[in-house]
């Protein structure tokens, strides 16, 4: 009896998560990973050097672009370039100035794209470029909430 083989649904597409929740009290060093990061309205996150009322108050950016700095020969992590949520599966560059997302239990919109960096950072020297002044996000948040790596990172209608 000749058996027949079973068709399989194809694999689902990957949904954006969290990979590290990351945070420094001072601004211009690199931030470090953290279990948890509380996320405040209008405000950023809890105790972050860059926190505050303005409109970068939490900075994204996505591991893929820091795999890229590897790439290059980088020993580079999340928390490296100064972002506060190193996120997976979603360009965040190429979201649109206003994309609302859900952050965890968190509700934020993306008020900018890139940077401009006045003084170049070390990773900058080492290897004669950044990512995070192109491909990082900043957003402001709107909803508050917790965020830990594996939280899911959803666009909103």
């Amino acid at each position: 009896m000749e058996e027949r083989g079973t068709v399989s649904a194809p694999p689902p597409q990957s949904a954006a998560t969290v990979v590290s929740v990351n945070a420094a009290p001072e601004k211009g060093t690199r931030k470090q990973p953290r279990d948890t990061i509380t996320l405040l309205v209008e405000h950023g996150v809890e105790g972050d050097g860059h926190a505050g009322a303005w409109h970068r108050q939490v900075s994204l950016l996505a591991e893929e672009s820091i795999e890229r700095m590897r790439a290059k020969g980088l020993d580079v992590h999340p928390g490296d370039f100064g972002e506060n949520v190193t996120t997976r599966g979603i360009v965040v560059h190429e979201l649109p100035v206003g994309a609302r997302l859900a952050l965890g239990e968190a509700t934020v919109e993306v008020t900018q794209i890139g940077k401009v960096c006045h003084d170049r950072c070390a990773i900058y020297y080492q290897a004669g470029d950044c990512v995070m002044p192109r491909e990082g996000i900043f957003v402001r948040v709107l909803q508050a909430g917790c965020l830990r790596a594996g939280d899911r990172l959803e666009v909103l209608p």
